[in-house]
């Protein structure tokens, strides 16, 4: 877990240091679940699989996964990410404000870019909306 350097010296600043730190991984850990057929990580979790030999065998990647690992597409033709490259695409989605200087009065409107497939449908995964609200 992530959760140094820490930067705080009083006791109640620390624990909340290391909550945000707590939040964050599980807010993290559920945007993979969510994610999961965009990313290289597995889409199913199997708590035991029946044909390991070994407690301390490593365990065998599914054929969905190593299908995508080695296509790098989706069944879908989607490009498939990390978890820090999906984020930093999305990340290219942004809300411009645009402001007319007219004569008599200024117009003022805002717009978010047009998400790509790959963006949409991430964000059909997450469950999330785009719309602009005032």
């Amino acid at each position: 877990m992530k959760v140094r350097p820490i930067y705080h010296r009083l006791e109640q600043r620390v624990k909340a240091h290391v909550f945000l730190c707590m939040l964050a991984y599980y807010v993290e850990w559920h945007m993979r679940l969510a994610l999961a057929p965009l990313l290289f990580d597995e889409e199913k979790i199997i708590a035991e699989p029946e044909d390991k030999s070994s407690v301390v065998a490593p365990s065998k990647r599914s054929k969905k996964a190593r299908a995508k690992a080695a296509t790098k597409k989706t069944p879908e033709k989607l490009p498939v990410h990390s978890f820090r490259t999906m984020i930093a695409d999305l990340a290219t989605i942004v809300k411009n404000k645009f402001q007319s200087n007219g004569l008599e009065a200024s117009l003022t409107f805002e717009k978010i870019t047009q998400p790509t497939p790959l963006q949409q449908k991430a964000i059909e995964l997450l469950g999330v909306s785009l719309i602009c609200t005032q």
